[in-house]
């Protein structure tokens, strides 16, 4: 996938700024050919599924449903099986074995710490890049996409930076971007890859508003993340170590146990004996 920044950008960073939540906007009827649909429908389903690069499978045995209006917390070590997850959604790998069932288009978030902030690209720029693939190539954007990706920055509450250069945004203001993006796209199902990582606390809750405003509007969204605790405020949790080791809201998955099997000597057991803590790095996968 090519973004203005398939590189990291190194220590360059925008100071982060304090925002109103407030100014998140709904999502427009406009951005959702789905807004009449019941939220409770089922997006996203795989049995028994295996994928992998040639003959080496990474991930097997992966059940799952989610619907609409959810929130997915994908956990995993790495080379646990979440950015293959991610591929085989997006039609990047093939599925080697069971059955997947998508009902909705699919759309990426992409980590914007591998974001290349030296592109002369504004945010609006990046997220009409989202309108590509329903027009010729070499066809601009038409009114009804610049009209779409403002309503899309409206959405993520940054109007008002739309003429900004992408790399001047916070990190945080940069990954709300990526969002909008993915939402000209029209897409119910959105893969967020790790998009809480380099974020301060500021930046961290406002996204995590958006998310929730998003889930609301019917979107399902699957959330690649090493922090446990982060988890345990979503819907669902799928727990992958090369396959799958459990799924099920957070209460009933995120065990001693289950995390045991999840990450193996990466987890350490604290003193209460239920508290656990991840050791090592986790951020990519």
């Amino acid at each position: 996938m090519s973004d203005p920044a398939a590189h990291p950008a190194g220590a360059e960073r925008a100071a982060s700024t304090v925002e109103d939540p407030a100014a998140l906007g709904a999502v427009p009827a406009s951005l959702c050919t789905h807004a009449r649909e019941p939220h409770a429908r089922t997006l996203v389903e795989l049995e028994d599924a295996a994928t992998g690069y040639g003959s080496d499978l990474r991930l097997r045995e992966v059940t799952f449903t989610a619907t609409g209006g959810q929130r997915v917390a994908v956990l995993g070590p790495n080379g646990g099986g979440k950015t293959t997850l991610f591929r085989l959604l997006l039609g990047e790998l093939p599925l080697r074995g069971g059955r997947l069932a998508l009902h909705d288009d699919v759309a990426v978030v992409p980590q914007t710490e591998r974001s290349r902030l030296d592109f002369p690209v504004t945010a609006l720029d990046v997220v009409l890049m989202g309108t590509i693939a329903r027009r010729p190539w070499w066809r601009g954007p038409r009114r009804e996409d610049r009209e779409q990706a403002l309503a899309a920055l409206e959405v993520v509450g940054l109007t008002d930076r739309a003429g900004a250069a992408f790399g001047a945004l916070s990190g945080g203001q940069r990954q709300r971007v990526l969002v909008a993006r993915a939402l000209v796209r029209d897409a119910r199902i959105l893969l967020l890859d790790e998009p809480f990582t380099g974020l301060d606390t500021a930046s961290s809750d406002r996204l995590h508003q958006l998310i929730d405003r998003l889930a609301e509007a019917g979107h399902v969204l699957l959330i690649a993340t090493h922090d446990v605790r982060q988890a345990q405020g979503w819907d669902r949790v799928l727990c992958l170590n090369g396959r799958q080791v459990a799924y099920g809201p957070p209460a009933e998955t995120l065990t001693v146990e289950t995390l045991e099997a999840t990450y193996g000597r990466d987890l350490l057991r604290l003193d209460d004996g239920r508290t656990v803590r991840l050791l090592g790095d986790h951020h990519h996968h």
